[in-house]
Order: C-alpha cells, then sequence, then structure tokens
C-alpha cells in the first residue's frame, strides 16, 4: 500500500506542478499562438477555396488583373507586422520598460496578428466569392455559353495559385491584417500617450491616428488593384481592428483607466493576486480611478483627490 500511496503522491505532485505552470504563466497563450499559426500554415498550403458558380457576362468581375499589386502580400507584412513591432519596441525602450511590458505588448500584437489571419483566412475559403478581376484569371475557355452559371472547370489559367485565389475575395486579407497590426498599435500608443485619460491634446491624439490612416490607405489599394470591392474592404477592416481591440484588451486595461499605459500584471504574480483580491481591474468603479462621479448634491466630485467641482 505503501508504494501506491507514494505514486498517487508523485502523480499529484507532477499534475499539480503542470496545473500551476499553466495558470501561473503564459504557456497557454503561446499554446494557442502556435496552435493558430500552424492551422493557418496548413490553410495556406493546403486547403482550395469554394467555388462560386459564376457568369462570364458578369460585369462585376470582369474588372482587369493587376500584376503589379500598390501593395504586395510581402509589403503588407512589412506595413502592418514589422513596422508595428518595431515602433512598439521603440516607444517601450524610450520610457525604460519592464521585460513584462516588453513582452505583453509584443505578445499582444502577435496574437492580434496570426488570429486574424486564421479567421480571415477560413472566410475566404468557406465563402468562395469571386474577386472583381476573376475573368482575367479565369480566361475561360471559347464556345463558353453567356448569360448562364458555370463553375471553373471552363477557365483555361494554368497556375493553380492565380486561378484558385480568384475565389478567395470575401473578406479582404489585406484590410483585415493591416488593421489588425496597425489597429494594435494605434491603440497602444492611446494608452501610453493618455490620451483618452489625460486628453492634453490634439497632436498625441493625431500621432495615435496615424496607424489608422496607414491601414485605411492599405486597405483602399485593394480596390484600385480591383482585388476587392467596399464590401470586401470594409468586412475586412472591420474583423482587423477587432480582433485588435480584443487582443489588447487582454493585456491592458481600457484606454479611460487610470493604469492605461501599464499592462496586466503577470499570471500568479504578486500584482496579479492583490487585483483578484480587488474584483479585478475590469470591475474597478470610476470613483476608485479617481475619476469625476456624481455627488448627493448633484455636484461633481473628484474621489481620493480631494477635489470637488461644487
Amino acid at each position: 500500500m505503501a508504494p501506491s500511496n507514494g505514486s498517487s503522491a508523485a502523480s499529484g505532485g507532477i499534475l499539480g506542478a503542470l496545473a500551476r505552470f499553466w495558470t501561473h504563466s503564459y504557456a497557454p497563450d503561446y499554446i494557442g499562438f502556435a496552435a493558430l499559426l500552424t492551422a493557418y500554415i496548413v490553410i495556406v498550403l493546403l486547403v482550395e477555396p469554394f467555388h462560386r458558380l459564376f457568369s462570364i457576362s458578369d460585369l462585376a468581375i470582369s474588372f482587369p488583373h493587376a500584376e503589379v499589386e500598390r501593395v504586395p502580400v510581402a509589403m503588407n507584412v512589412v506595413y502592418a507586422a514589422f513596422v508595428p513591432l518595431v515602433a512598439v519596441i521603440l516607444v517601450n525602450l524610450s520610457t525604460s520598460a519592464s521585460f513584462h511590458k516588453h513582452h505583453t505588448t509584443v505578445l499582444g500584437l502577435a496574437i492580434a496578428i496570426i488570429l486574424t489571419s486564421f479567421l480571415t483566412d477560413v472566410v475566404k475559403n468557406t465563402v468562395g466569392r469571386p474577386r472583381p478581376d476573376l475573368l482575367a484569371r479565369c480566361k475561360p475557355k471559347s464556345g463558353t455559353p453567356k448569360n448562364t452559371l458555370v463553375d471553373f472547370t471552363v477557365c483555361t489559367e494554368t497556375d493553380s495559385h492565380t486561378l484558385h485565389d480568384g475565389w478567395r475575395s470575401f473578406p479582404s486579407g489585406h484590410s483585415s491584417f493591416s488593421f489588425a497590426g496597425l489597429g494594435y498599435t494605434a491603440l497602444f500608443l492611446a494608452g501610453q500617450l493618455r490620451i483618452f485619460r489625460d486628453r492634453r491634446d490634439l497632436g498625441r491624439a493625431l500621432v495615435c491616428l496615424t496607424p489608422i490612416v496607414g491601414a485605411a490607405m492599405i486597405a483602399m489599394s485593394r480596390c484600385q488593384d480591383y482585388r476587392h470591392d467596399v464590401y470586401d474592404v470594409c468586412t475586412g477592416s472591420l474583423l482587423g481592428i477587432i480582433i485588435a481591440f480584443w487582443s489588447y484588451r487582454r493585456y491592458w486595461p481600457r484606454l479611460s483607466s487610470r493604469e492605461c499605459n501599464v499592462p496586466y500584471p503577470a499570471p500568479g504574480s504578486i500584482e496579479e493576486q492583490e487585483r483578484e483580491e480587488r474584483g479585478g481591474w475590469s470591475r474597478v468603479r470610476d470613483e476608485e480611478e479617481g475619476g469625476p462621479v456624481l455627488g448627493r448634491n448633484g455636484a461633481y466630485e473628484m474621489t481620493q483627490l480631494g477635489l470637488s467641482r461644487g
């Protein structure tokens, strides 16, 4: 019986240690990131999109195919991933940020980008919406009937990627990717410059808007290249900014918070335990953050600061 009890204790000790490691580290985030990255690569390499039927008389898919894109895929990665990465690192370095702040900043950016890319490609391949330049890609064979629905077997294009990518119009991947990376950067800058907390000057707000303008320019270039229409671009942009906001708020308090420029404590840290005892940062009331609240006499009061505007 003794060996059995010892074995159970050892087993419990190992499982307990693993459980503590799981809940007191960023391991779940990294495992999730690896799973998303793997799934994304599999989709890109192995999955073909659903091919909607189309008509060679449809003017909406009769635009020319741009051989040279205004923002190629490689440059979109540079603009929406590497530039934001460098920007957030430089901002943190300028403030002598801790390793924890560097870590959460980069991790949030990476998760926003990979999750957006994964979801975008899942929707693209499932919907199978033809691009505006589909006919130029397809090159229908002579004798294809007009004013009737046909499938992709009438196409003569021999390059597999060029052909099948013609059914990946919705949503725009450039748009979602750019708004994920640059949108996250805009949120990060807004928190660091405290534009919604201190409301000091318009200049700081414009700095935070710069990444959004860049993302919008990238998105609009997809319409200029006839790769997407406005519907594709708007949906992709909305998807990207939503995921960016979601990923940002997993690691940072709201932009109006008193601590908007400080990330949440690391899992398992003393600061994290204290936050849980307080009920979590997300539940802190306005008066606990030193914000204005309506007093009993109808006057706005600044709690914790001893100020009032009666």
